[in-house]
C-alpha cells in the first residue's frame, strides 16, 4: 500500500527522522525484513519509459539474487532474514490493483504505437510485461522456485548466513508481503521469551511502512530505502555497486519522539491522561484520511495542501473533550471518531466559502447561479422532475453542516446578511449535490444514499485498522465507489454495527482474472483467456478496452482515478467454474495457497540440491539446509494483546538515534530545511539547542574534560569520534602525539600529551569558516539551531574495530579512528552516555585469531598484499610469529602502458577550437553542449509553461558532473572531444535554425516554437518532437554522466589493461611460499574489522594493482585488479576506486570494460599492491611516468588536475589527503630551464608568471650547476614550455645569484613574440601560423589575427602600426597556447623531420625554485639564442 507524497511531506516536516547513509554508517540490526515485490519490479523493468528495453528472464533472476546479496551483506542481520513476496491481496486491495494493471497496459499500449509512429524500429523479442507479478503466473512460480535455490546456495555456502534463520514467504502464501511481515513481528513480540530491545529493519518503497512500523511500539525499528530524488527525472539506472548507492535510513524511534513534539499542546491539556502510544496509533488513524490502496482520499483533502497540519490542528482541540482517543489498539471509538470527524468538517464549509467568493463574483460577470453550468442544468432537471422546492430540499437534508440547520425558503429574510447566509448554505448544499451527480452518477442524492456513504466509509477505516494491528478483518470486503463523500456528510455514525464476514482469499488465478486486463490475457491459462475477449463472455464488461481516468484534484497522472467496474465476485466465480476442470496438471499446481517455510543452517545434513537452470545456477553438491513449513494460522495473534512499552533512556543503541541527550526547546517554522535537493515549503519542526546550565563554555575546562577521550558527534545520529584538538578562536589545546597513534586517555593514570598554542590571522579566519559551516549545514539540513559556537572540537571518527596483538599472545579489539579531522561544536556533543555494543565474536589470543587454515592477508614487504593461508604455528605463535603459505601470482606489466597513455587518452580541447572549425561562436558551443530550453506559443504570447529541453546535456555545472569521452571539466574551462565536435556539426546541419535563434538572443533563458519556426506551413511542436527523438536515439543519451571530481582511465586505456592481464594469465605462474610473520603484518578478513582500512598509510593511484579483501562480498576474495578511477568525497571513508578486476564474477559491472568485471570499492575493502612496491626500497621497477603535460595547469590545485594519468614517485604531481579530498599538490616543477627574475617586471616576465610553475613545498634544493651550453639535444628536445620560455626576449632581467655568491649569470634574448610563436609551433609539430590585419580607416588602429593549424585563433589588441599589432597578437596567441591546458589536441607532425614532443627523460629532477621563490639555473637548458 501508499500513501502518495506522504514520504517526502513526513520527511520534511521532521528533517532529522530521515538519515542518507552508506553502506558502512548502517547500524547492526537483528532482523532484516524484505518487500520483495519492489526489488522484483526494479529488476524485471527499470525503465518503463524505454520502449526499446528488453530483458532475459535469467538475467531478472540473476539482478534480483544480486540485489538480495547486497541488502543482506550490507545490513547483516544477526538472527532473522524474512523475505516476503505479494501472495493473493484481500478484495479491498484488487481494486487498487485493478486499476493500476490496466493503467499499465494502456500506457505501455500508447508508448509502442507512439514509437511506430516515429518509424522507429522496435525489437522482435516480447516486451516484458510487468503484469506478470502478480500471484498464479508462470514467472512468479518459477521466481519462487530460483528463490528457494537462491536460500539453499547461501546457507549452505556463505559463512555470514549460516547462523540466521531465513523466512521465504512466496507468491503462494496468501497476503500482502508487508503485512505477512508484520503479522510474524506481532507473533514474535507476544511470545513470553520477547526480547523488547530487539532491532528490527524493514526494506521497502511504500510510504506506508512508516504507519506498519509504528503499530508495532517497538523502540528499535528502522526502514531502509534507496535514496529518493525529487524534482528532476526519476533515475532509470539500474542495480549498481552497494558501495556506491546512497540509502535513506528512516528512524522510528525519532518518528515517535517527533509525534510527542507535534502533539505537545495535548499534555499541557490533559495531563497525566496523556499517553504518547494511544497519540501514536490515532496519528496511524490520521494517516488513512488523506487516501490509501483501499479507500480514496476525502474531497479537497490533499497532503500537498497542507491536509495532515489540519488533521492534526482539529486532532488538538477536540481530543481533551473526548475521555478517551480514537483508536483503541485497531478498534474505530466511533462515539469519539464522530465528534472528530463534526469538528473536521468545518474544513468543507472553509473550502466552498473559497468557491462562493468565486461563485459570487462569476454571478456578477454572466448573471448565472451556478459557478458549473452542466451542474446548474442537472441541479434544474432534477428540481422539475420533483415538482417542489420542498421534495429538493428535503433530499439534502443529511446535506447541512448541523442539525440545527433548517431548509431556507425563497422568500428575503429580514435583513442583507442573513439571506446571504441562506444563499451560502443552499449553494453548499448544491455544490456537494453537484460533486455526488457528477462523479458517482446518481440521479437522486438522498438521505439513505448519504447514509450509505457515511457508512462504507466508516467501515472502511475500521477494515483498515484492523488490517494494520491485527490482519485481515474480511477477505471480501471491499469499498464500493470509487470517490469518497464529503466530511460533513459522515454524520450520525456513533450507533453504527460494523459486521464482517472473515471469508476465505482468492485462489491465484481467480485473482489474475480480477485484476488482469485483457491486454495481459497471455498470463492467465489458456481455458480462461476467452472470458476476457469473447462478446459471449458473461464478464466481458468487466474488460474495456478503453476507459477514462480523473485527476479528482490531484496533479500526477498516475495518482488518477482510473473508471473501471468493480468486479462481482459471484459473477466472476460463476463464469470461471465451468472452465476449472480444463486446466492441466502443472497450471492446478499453481493454483494453490501454501504455507511459508523457514530455513536453517545444519551441519549434519549433506545432500545434493538439483537446480531448475543448470546453465545458469549449478547444482549445490552439498546442501546443508533444513527446512520447516509454518501452518498459516500459526501467526495469528489475540485481539486483546497490546504490545509492551520499552524504557530505553538509560542506554544508547549505537545507530538508533534520539533527541533526548542534549537540552533544547522545539516549534515549527517554515526554515526551507533542505531534505530533498531542494527547500522544502512547508512547516519544519526546528530544534533549538539550549545553552549550557553549567554558565558559559570555557575552553580550558572543555579540553580538560575531552581532549584524547572519545564523545559523540552528529547529533542526533550520533557517531563516535576521537577529539584531538579543542579552539576558541584564539587559543589551541591539541594532542601531541607520534606520527601514528591514535589513543584514548581514558585512565586518570594516563593524561594525554596537551600542547597549546595561539591560532595565527589565518586560523582564526578558518576557526570562523568552520562556525559557519557546522551552523549552516545544522541549520538547513537538520533544522536544528546551534546558536553561539563558543568551542570547537576537532576529531577522528570510529572507522571500525582491529585486533591489535599484545605481549604472551593476547590480542585485544582496539577502536580503529579515521585519519581525517573534523570540527564539530561543542554544544552539540554528547558526552558521558552508555553506549550499547553487540556481543560479536571475541579472540582473546592469537591461536584464536590465526587458526590453522585461516585466510590472511600480508601488509608488510615481502609480498605486500599476498593472499595466504595459515599453517600449524603452535612451535612458533609462542614467539609471536604466524606461519603462513602465500600465494604470489605473476603480476601483469603495465609499464609500457603508463608511459605510453597518452596516444589513447581521449583528446579535449576547448570550446573557442570546436567554435573555430564548426564556423559558430564559443557561447553556442557552450549553450548546446547543455541545457536549452523551448517553450510553446512565442516570447511575446507564450502558452504555458511547458518547456523541452533540446540541448546536448554534456555538462553540468551545478551539480559539477561531466560525461566521460565528450566533455571535461577544468579549473578554467569546459573542454570537449572531437565526438561532441561530430554531434555539433550534425545538430547544425539538421536544426541551424534553432542556432540562429539561440545566436541571436543570446541573453534569452527561454526560447519560443513560434520565433524559431515563424512560417504559417511550419509546425514547432513537431520540430520539437524532432529533435528530442533525434537525441534521444544517439548514443550520448544512453551514457550515464559522472562527477567531475572523478578521475578517469579512459575506455581505450581500459581495454589494453583487459588485454595486458590476459596475457599475463596464460603463464600463470603463481608461486608459493612458506614465511613465518609477525602477526601485526596479517590482515584477517573478519567482520568486526569491516570498515577498517587494512593500510591507512597507502596512497592510491591511477593503474595500481590492488586485490580486495572483503569477504562475503560480491568481489571473490583475493581477486586482484588495476584501478581505473577514483571518486573524492568530503569523506576518507565515502571514497571510492573503480576497479578493472582480472577475472568475471557473477555481479560485476561493466565500468568502460568489455565484460562485467568492473566494480566500485572503498578504502576498507583493498589492499594496494603497488603501494607496497613503492614503499620497498629493493624495489626499482618504474610504476608510472607522466606523458607531456602543458605546465600551465601546473598549480591547479585541485584532485581533478590530472584526471587519466598517474604518477610516479618522480612526478611533479603527488597525490594528499586534504579533508578526504583526493587532492594534488605540486613538487617542483621538471621544466629544465632554471632562471631567477630579478625586482623589475615585464609583461614578458607576467608571461612566465602565467605558465604557473608552481614554487611547491620543496625542501632545500640543492646549489644549481654553473651552465654548460649542450653540444647536442641527445637529451631529447624541449619540452613546449621549456621552448617557450628560453625563446622570452628581454634583456638583463634573467639575474640569478646563487645562496654563497660564487656566481651571477645574465642571459640575453633577442626573438620578438612571433619568432618565438614560430619557434612553438614547430616545436608542437604544427605549421607556422598565419598573419591577418583588420584596420580601423577612421583613426587608422590595425588589429592583427592569429590563425594556427590546430583551429586556434587569437586577436590583438588594437595597435598604431602593424609590426606592433602582429608582435601583440603573436604574444596572446602564446599565452593561450600556455593556458589550454592537458587537453589540447596536437595534430600529426607536419615536418618528417619534426617529430612530436617526446616526455622528459626519467632521471633525477632537480627543482625549478628554491625556497625564497628564486629560480635556480640548470646546465641543461640555460643557453643564449644569438
Amino acid at each position: 500500500m501508499g500513501v502518495p507524497k506522504f514520504y517526502r511531506w513526513i520527511s520534511e516536516r521532521y528533517p532529522c527522522l530521515s538519515e542518507v547513509v552508506k553502506e558502512h554508517q548502517i547500524p547492526e540490526f537483528d532482523n532484516l525484513y524484505l518487500d520483495m515485490n519492489g526489488i522484483i519490479h526494479q529488476c524485471s523493468h527499470p525503465n518503463d519509459e524505454d520502449v526499446h528495453f528488453r530483458i532475459s528472464e535469467e538475467k531478472i533472476f540473476a539482478d534480483i539474487f544480486h540485489y538480495l546479496e547486497v541488502l543482506f551483506r550490507i545490513i547483516k542481520p544477526r538472527k532473522v532474514f524474512f523475505m516476503a513476496v505479494d501472495g493473493v491481496a484481500p478484495r479491498a486491495k484488487m481494486n487498487q490493483q485493478r486499476g493500476r494493471r490496466f493503467r499499465s497496459a494502456k500506457e505501455a499500449e500508447d508508448k509502442i504505437k507512439k514509437a511506430l509512429d516515429k518509424g522507429e524500429v522496435l525489437p522482435t523479442e516480447a516486451r516484458f510485461d510487468s503484469n506478470c507479478i502478480t500471484p498464479g503466473t508462470d514467472f512468479m512460480a518459477r521466481l519462487q522456485e530460483q528463490l528457494k535455490y537462491f536460500v539453499h546456495n547461501k546457507l549452505s555456502n556463505d559463512k555470514l548466513w549460516q547462523n540466521v534463520r531465513v523466512y521465504l514467504s512466496g507468491h503462494e502464501t496468501p497476503g500482502e508481503g508487508e503485512h505477512k511481515i508484520m503479522e510474524f513481528i506481532r507473533s514474535e513480540n507476544s511470545q513470553p521469551g520477547h526480547d523488547p530491545n530487539t532491532r528490527h529493519c524493514l526494506y521497502g518503497l511504500d510510504a506506508d511502512l512508516i504507519m506498519l512500523g509504528l503499530t508495532s511500539h517497538e523502540p528499535n525499528f528502522s526502514l531502509l530505502r534507496e535514496e529518493v530524488r525529487f524534482g528532476g527525472k526519476k533515475s532509470q539506472k539500474r542495480i549498481t555497486a552497494p558501495e556506491e548507492t546512497t540509502f535513506h535510513l528512516l528512524h522510528l524511534s525519532l518518528m515517535r519522539e517527533y509525534i510527542d513534539y507535534e502533539f505537545s499542546a495535548l499534555k499541557n491539556q490533559m495531563g497525566s491522561n496523556y499517553d504518547l502510544e494511544r497519540v501514536i496509533d490515532d496519528w496511524i488513524l490520521m494517516g488513512f484520511l488523506v487516501g490509501n490502496d483501499f479507500i480514496p482520499h476525502l474531497p479537497h483533502l490533499h497532503i500537498n495542501h497542507d491536509a495532515l497540519p489540519l488533521l492534526y490542528k482539529t486532532y488538538i482541540s477536540v481530543l481533551p473533550s473526548l475521555g478517551g482517543y480514537l483508536n483503541e489498539n485497531g478498534n474505530l471509538n466511533l462515539r469519539n471518531f464522530e465528534r472528530y470527524m463534526e469538528k473536521l468538517a468545518e474544513f468543507d464549509r472553509e473550502h466552498f466559502s473559497e468557491v462562493f467568493v468565486d461563485l459570487k463574483w462569476f454571478e456578477s460577470k454572466v448573471g448565472n447561479k451556478y459557478l458549473n453550468e452542466a451542474a446548474g442544468l442537472a441541479a434544474e432537471k432534477e428540481a422539475a422532475s420533483k415538482d417542489t422546492n420542498k421534495n429538493e430540499h428535503s433530499a439534502l437534508s443529511l446535506a447541512a453542516l448541523t442539525s440545527s440547520e433548517q431548509v431556507i425558503g425563497e422568500g428575503k429574510g429580514a435583513d442583507e446578511e442573513e439571506e446571504e447566509d441562506d444563499m451560502f448554505e443552499t449553494e453548499f448544499r448544491q455544490y456537494k449535490r453537484t460533486y455526488y451527480m457528477t462523479k458517482m452518477g446518481v440521479d437522486v442524492v438522498s438521505d439513505e444514499f448519504l447514509a450509505k456513504q457515511a457508512k462504507c466509509y466508516v467501515e472502511g477505516i475500521q477494515w483498515i485498522l484492523h488490517y494494520y494491528y491485527h490482519g485481515v478483518q474480511s477477505w471480501s470486503w471491499y469499498y464500493p465507489f470509487h470517490y469518497a463523500p464529503f466530511l460533513s456528510d459522515i454524520r450520525n455514525i456513533s450507533e453504527l454495527k460494523l459486521t464482517f464476514d472473515l471469508g476465505k482469499p482468492f485462489m491465484p488465478f481467480q485473482q489474475l482474472l480480477a485484476v488482469l486486463p485483457a491486454a495481459s490475457m497471455e498470463l492467465l491459462p489458456e481455458c480462461y483467456r476467452h472470458l476476457m475477449t469473447s462478446e459471449r463472455s458473461p464478464i466481458i464488461e468487466y474488460y474495456p478496452l478503453d476507459f477514462k481516468t480523473d485527476l479528482n484534484g490531484k496533479q500526477q497522472e498516475w495518482e488518477a482515478v482510473v473508471l473501471i467496474p468493480f468486479i462481482d465476485e459471484r459473477c466472476l466465480l460463476a463464469a470461471m467454474d465451468p472452465c476449472n476442470d480444463k486446466l492441466t496438471k502443472g497450471e492446478k499446481a499453481r493454483n494453490r495457497h501454501t504455507e511459508c517455510a523457514v530455513y536453517s543452517y545444519d551441519h549434519e545434513l549433506d545432500f545434493t540440491y538439483t537446480s531448475t537452470l543448470p546453465q545458469l545456477f549449478p547444482d549445490i553438491i552439498h546442501c546443508h539446509v533444513r527446512k520447516a513449513n509454518i501452518p498459516m494460522d500459526a501467526w495469528q495473534v489475540q485481539l486483546d494483546h497490546v504490545s509492551r512499552r520499552v524504557d530505553r533512556s538509560a542506554l544508547y543503541f549505537c545507530g538508533f538515534p534520539t533527541l533526548q541527550h542534549i537540552r533544547h526547546k522545539f516549534y515549527k517554522k517554515k526554515s526551507g530545511v533542505v531534505v530533498f535537493q531542494q527547500s522544502s515549503r512547508g512547516e519544519n519542526m526546528m530544534l533549538d539547542i539550549l545553552h549550557s546550565q553549567d554558565g558559559e563554555t570555557i575552553c580550558d575546562d572543555v579540553a580538560a574534560q575531552v581532549l584524547g577521550n572519545s564523545v559523540f558527534v552528529n547529533w542526533p545520529h550520533l557517531e563516535e569520534a576521537r577529539i584531538i584538538a579543542v579552539s576558541d578562536g584564539e587559543t589551541k589545546f591539541y594532542l601531541e602525539e607520534p606520527p601514528g597513534v591514535q589513543r584514548v586517555y581514558d585512565r586518570p593514570s594516563t593524561p594525554p600529551p596537551t600542547k597549546v598554542t595561539c591560532l595565527s590571522d589565518k586560523e582564526q579566519k578558518e576557526w570562523v569558516k568552520d562556525v559557519q559551516g557546522i551552523t549552516e549545514y545544522f541549520l538547513k539540513r537538520k533544522g536544528i539551531v546551534v546558536n553561539e559556537t563558543a568551542v570547537v572540537l576537532y576529531g577522528q571518527l570510529l572507522t571500525g574495530r582491529k585486533y591489535v596483538p599484545k605481549a604472551n599472545g593476547v590480542v585485544e579489539l582496539e577502536k580503529q579512528w579515521s585519519k581525517q579531522v573534523l570540527p564539530f561544536a561543542y554544544q552539540t556533543v554528547v558526552k558521558d552516555i552508555k553506549a550499547f555494543y553487540s556481543s560479536l565474536t571475541c579472540f582473546k589470543s592469537l591461536d584464536e585469531l590465526f587458526p590453522p587454515a585461516t585466510t590472511v592477508f600480508m601488509v608488510g614487504n615481502p609480498y605486500y598484499g599476498a593472499m595466504g593461508e595459515v599453517q600449524d604455528s603452535q612451535d612458533v605463535i609462542k614467539d609471536g610469529r604466524v606461519r603462513v603459505v602465500f600465494n604470489v601470482p605473476y603480476e601483469p606489466q603495465l609499464e609500457h602502458l603508463i608511459q605510453n597513455q597518452h596516444k589513447y587518452c581521449v583528446k579535449y580541447s576547448p570550446g573557442y577550437v570546436l567554435a573555430s572549425r564548426l564556423g559558430i561562436t564559443s557561447y553556442l558551443v557552450s549553450r548546446f553542449s547543455g541545457s536549452i530550453f523551448i517553450g510553446r506559443g512565442s516570447k511575446k504570447n507564450p502558452c504555458g509553461e511547458q518547456k523541452a529541453n533540446v540541448g546536448l546535456n554534456l555538462k553540468f555545472n551545478k551539480k559539477n558532473e561531466e560525461v566521460p569521452g565528450y566533455t571535461k571539466r577544468t579549473e578554467k574551462e569546459w573542454l570537449y572531444s572531437a565526438a561532441v565536435e561530430e554531434l555539433l556539426a550534425e545538430y547544425l546541419d539538421r536544426f541551424c535554425e534553432v542556432f540562429d535563434t539561440v545566436s541571436r538572443n543570446s541573453h534569452d533563458d527561454v526560447f519560443y516554437e513560434d520565433d524559431i519556426w515563424p512560417g504559417e506551413d511550419q509546425n514547432g511542436a513537431e520540430k520539437v518532437t524532432e529533435i528530442t527523438s533525434w537525441l534521444k536515439s544517439h548514443p550520448v543519451s544512453s551514457i550515464s554522466r559522472t562527477s567531475c571530481d572523478l578521475q578517469v582511465l579512459d575506455s581505450a586505456i581500459v581495454e589494453r589493461i583487459e588485454d595486458a592481464v590476459d596475457k599475463a594469465k596464460v603463464k600463470k605462474s603463481t608461486k608459493k611460499v612458506r614465511v613465518t610473520v609477525k602477526p601485526h603484518l596479517l590482515f584477517r578478513p573478519l567482520e568486526q574489522q569491516q570498515g577498517v582500512v587494512p593500510d591507512p598509510d597507502a596512497e592510491y593511484r591511477l593503474f595500481d594493482r590492488v586485490v580486495n579483501i572483503r569477504e562475503s562480498f560480491t568481489v571473490p576474495l583475493g581477486l586482484r585488479g588495476t584501478i581505473i578511477g577514483i571518486k573524492g568525497a568530503e569523506r576518507e571513508a565515502e571514497v571510492l576506486y573503480e576497479v578493472l578486476f582480472d577475472e568475471e564474477f557473477a555481479g560485476g559491472l561493466t565500468i568502460r570494460c568489455t565484460s562485467p568485471r568492473g566494480y566500485r570499492l572503498p578504502p576498507c575493502a583493498l589492499i594496494n599492491l603497488s603501494h607496497g612496491c613503492r614503499v620497498d626500497h629493493t624495489s626499482h621497477k618504474l610504476t608510472a611516468i607522466v606523458k607531456p603535460q602543458p605546465v600551465a595547469g601546473a598549480n591547479y590545485n585541485s584532485h581533478r588536475q590530472l584526471a587519466g594519468l598517474n604518477h610516479s614517485p618522480r612526478s611533479p604531481f603527488v597525490p594528499t589527503q586534504v579533508r578526504g579530498r583526493r587532492m594534488h599538490t605540486i613538487q617542483p616543477s621538471t621544466i629544465s630551464l632554471h632562471v631567477s627574475p630579478t625586482k623589475t617586471t615585464t609583461e614578458f616576465e607576467d608571461l612566465i608568471a602565467s605558465l604557473k610553475i608552481s614554487k611547491g613545498n620543496q625542501q632545500t634544493p640543492p646549489p644549481p650547476v654553473p651552465p654548460q651550453a649542450p653540444a647536442n639535444q641527445s637529451d631529447g628536445p624541449l619540452s613546449p614550455q621549456s621552448f617557450a620560455m628560453v625563446s622570452i626576449r628581454g634583456t638583463d632581467w634573467l639575474n640569478s645569484q646563487t645562496s654563497n655568491g660564487v656566481c651571477k649569470w645574465f642571459i640575453t634574448y633577442v626573438l620578438s613574440a612571433v619568432s618565438e610563436l614560430a619557434c612553438v609551433c614547430v616545436g608542437l609539430g604544427m605549421a607556422p601560423p598565419e598573419f591577418s590585419f583588420i584596420r580601423n580607416r577612421q583613426v587608422t588602429l590595425f588589429v592583427c589575427q592569429v590563425k594556427l593549424s590546430n583551429g586556434l585563433m587569437v586577436h590583438g589588441p588594437q595597435c598604431q602600426s602593424e609590426n606592433d599589432a602582429k608582435e601583440k597578437a603573436a604574444f596572446f596567441a602564446l599565452q593561450r597556447l600556455n593556458s589550454v591546458g592537458s587537453g589540447f589536441p596536437l595534430p600529426p607532425p607536419i615536418y618528417p623531420g619534426v617529430g612530436q614532443i617526446r616526455p622528459p627523460p626519467i632521471g633525477a629532477m632537480t627543482p625549478v625554485f628554491n625556497q625564497q621563490g628564486q629560480c635556480l639555473l640548470s646546465q641543461l637548458d640555460c643557453m643564449q639564442l644569438n
